[in-house]
């Protein structure tokens, strides 16, 4: 059965006339992903100061060396949106 008002539905209902929604800060993935890039590294640390003998030293180095990293990571993956 021919429909006659296909061509004018399609149109007006596009997907290329559909606004794209803008993508904020979201602020649960930001905290994510600080807190997953702090975790890698603070485990990392632990792995290195185990094989060198001292894991608590090690811990200390990840937690130094990841916060700094995060922080960066955190910014360079939302930097366009400030």
């Amino acid at each position: 059965m021919f429909k006659r008002y296909s061509v004018v539905t399609n149109l007006v209902c596009s997907g290329w006339m559909e606004p794209q929604p803008t993508r904020g800060l979201q602020y649960a993935e930001a905290g994510g992903v600080l807190i997953g890039v702090l975790f890698a590294s603070v485990v990392a640390g632990l792995g290195i100061g185990w094989l060198a003998g001292s894991a608590g030293i090690g811990i200390l180095i990840g937690a130094v060396i990841g916060f700094p990293l995060a922080v960066y990571t955190v910014y360079s993956r939302y930097r366009n949106i400030f």
